[in-house]
Parts: C-alpha cells; structure tokens; sequence
C-alpha cells in the first residue's frame, strides 16, 4: 500500500498560519471485492463556497465514492495491477463498500466490471505505475504525470502492468452529464 503523507496548514491561537496536520494520512481503506486497490481519503468539504473555519479533521469521515451535494473529495487512489489478482473483482462489495449509486449496470460491466460514471468532475494526476480509462468508446494509456479531466462520463480503470498504479484525486460535486454536442478535442 502506498503511504501518504498529508498536510493541513491553519491557524494557531494568535491567528497566525501554522501547520495543523502533518502526518501520514489515516484514512485508508482497501477496497472489499478488489484485493489490492485502496483510498485514501485527505480531505472533504461538504459546501460551495468552501468554509475554511471549519474546525477538525476533514478527512476524518467514512470514505463515500462520490463528493455530496456542493461538496469536494481530495483522495490517492492505488490501482493494482489485475493480473495479480487471484479472483475476479467483486465490483458490488466494492461499490457497496463506498456508499456510491453509481453501480455498474451490466451492459456496462462487459467492457469492464468496474465501468461506471460519477456525479462529479474529476481531477486526476498519475503519481506513479501507469494504467488505461477504458470509456465507452476507446481508451488512453495514462502514465506519470499525465492529467486527466473526467467529466462525470462512464469509465473505468485497468492496471495491465506489473506494479500499482497510484492517482491523485480531486472530486467536485456537478450536474450530471447529459447528452451534449461532441467535443473535438480542439
């Protein structure tokens, strides 16, 4: 499992900026149906504009798949690798697990058992190891450092490598996606 380090500035008593939380992130779960996959989640909020005098541990919270209403998730992800695996993902005990509604249908696990969608806008970063989002239609290999903006569209995430794939995660509560124009990628 990876290991994270988190920190969290504040304010001290005299009103002066200072470093709150500095530590590993205690929040980790690994994901029951998918051996090998883990969150660990760093912060929350639950309001837009986000209110930073709230007092606390904002990651402190059970872990939920998606953000709630006017809220935010900054999670790292660990992907393992599936050929590692013993047995086949569980994707209902993963989903249940998480609290999320957003449960693959089964037309849709036959590209990948965990193809879904999100309530939310997605911003990701390849920390390490690389893997595929699988869409609809197509896919891309992402690799370290590459950056991905995931608008609330079906996808899922295949490990076809060797070692772990680890993401960085931002999750912003938004109006689900509807069937739009296509966009170009210009």
């Amino acid at each position: 499992m990876f290991k994270v380090k988190r920190v969290v500035t504040g304010l001290n008593g005299k009103g002066q900026s200072t470093v709150a939380i500095d530590g590993p992130a205690k929040n980790t779960l690994e994901v029951p149906g998918w051996p090998g996959a883990y969150i660990s989640e760093l912060w929350t909020t639950n309001e837009m504009p986000v209110n930073n005098n709230i007092p606390g541990d904002l990651g402190d919270r059970p872990i939920q798949h998606d953000p709630v209403d006017c809220g935010s998730i900054f999670r790292v992800v660990e992907i393992p690798p599936e050929k590692s695996l013993d047995q086949k993902i569980d994707i209902d005990s993963a989903f249940q697990s998480i609290g999320s509604a957003n449960v693959p249908e089964a037309t849709d696990r036959t590209k990948h058992a965990s193809m879904h969608f999100t309530n939310s806008i997605d911003y990701l970063v390849v920390i390490s190891g690389e893997m595929y989002m699988l869409m609809e239609d197509g896919e891309v290999l992402l690799r370290q450092g590459d950056c991905i903006v995931q608008k609330g569209t079906k996808h899922a995430w295949l490990n076809k490598g060797d070692v772990p794939c680890i993401l960085a995660a931002v999750l912003v509560d938004a109006i689900p996606v509807k069937s739009v124009e296509p966009h170009s990628g210009e």
